[in-house]
């Protein structure tokens, strides 16, 4: 098995384990999609590293994303957030994160989960890209606007093409593993 691994993860052990072991496995689980949506929403404006390195303390504040106890978020929850040191305090990121749970649920109700409705795009197929370098992976993709677009029209809030790109690369329906990275050959 080749070891080279996407040159973005190199050189930071928790970077390399997110690499490693989450960025680009595909996910099914509604919860677990609703999490990294969360957090790349959050990322937005931002390094990656910076929001990684505060992981748990998002899933501490945010009750660990559970989508129900997110969408009950009320104004006295909304303060508490904003004072809490330990994550992004976005005035407009937090609520568009308790909007967008909110949304969620309606997409569940239509559409049975998040993850069909998700993985409805490709078919639930993974796009896989076969990148041989950095500089070609693009911001965005035609399914990113796509997505982006759709999401917009259901009321969800920071949901650009190019968060919306970094998310589907993320939970594994796009695979942009460079071909030289020995996480894109692998079964998943």
């Amino acid at each position: 098995m080749n070891s080279i691994r996407c040159p973005w993860a190199e050189n930071d052990e928790k970077m390399s384990r997110y690499h490693d072991e989450v960025w680009g496995v595909p996910v099914h689980d509604d919860q677990k999609l609703f999490a990294k949506f969360c957090l790349d929403l959050m990322q937005a404006g931002l390094m990656w590293r910076t929001i990684l390195y505060k992981q748990e303390n998002f899933e501490k504040a945010f009750d660990d994303f559970h989508i129900e106890t997110v969408a009950r978020y009320d104004e006295t929850k909304f303060e508490e957030l904003m004072q809490d040191a330990g994550i992004v305090r976005n005035n407009m990121k937090i609520r568009a994160i308790i909007n967008n749970a909110g949304r969620v649920l309606e997409i569940r109700k239509e559409f049975g989960s998040f993850s069909a409705y998700l993985w409805g795009f490709t078919n639930g197929e993974v796009i896989k890209n076969n990148r041989k370098t950095m500089d070609e992976i693009p911001p965005s993709s035609p399914l990113s606007d796509s997505i982006s677009k759709d999401l917009k029209k259901r009321g969800f809030k920071f949901v650009g093409t190019t968060i919306i790109y970094a998310f589907l690369q993320a939970v594994g329906i796009v695979n942009d593993h460079l071909i030289s990275c020995f996480c894109n050959s692998r079964e998943l």
